[in-house]
């Protein structure tokens, strides 16, 4: 059995806000698009027809998909990378 560990009242948890938050962020959500369109997402149907712009819009939708995706929790790799670059910050 693996019992939680207690914070230390020293400890301070960092606030997910601010410019590195955004960062861990946007690289989740970037992350999340090229998932998605490796998945196919997003990809036109061959009888659809609806050409290159059907493709630049269809990559717009795709990057909103991962945006909203990342922001409401995503996969968790926004935490991982927020607590590396706040353990990077509080180093130097």
């Amino acid at each position: 059995m693996i019992l939680p560990v207690a914070a230390s009242p020293h400890t301070a948890r960092p606030e997910k806000s601010g410019p590195l938050w955004e960062a861990a962020q946007a690289l989740e959500a970037s992350f999340l698009a090229r998932m998605l369109s490796s998945a196919g997402l997003g990809a036109a149907p061959e009888g659809f027809g609806g050409g290159i712009g059907e493709e630049q819009f269809s990559s717009l939708l795709r990057d909103e998909q991962a945006r909203a995706m990342a922001g409401s929790g995503g996969v968790g790799l926004a935490e991982s990378i927020f607590k590396s670059l706040v353990a990077r910050a509080s180093n130097a």
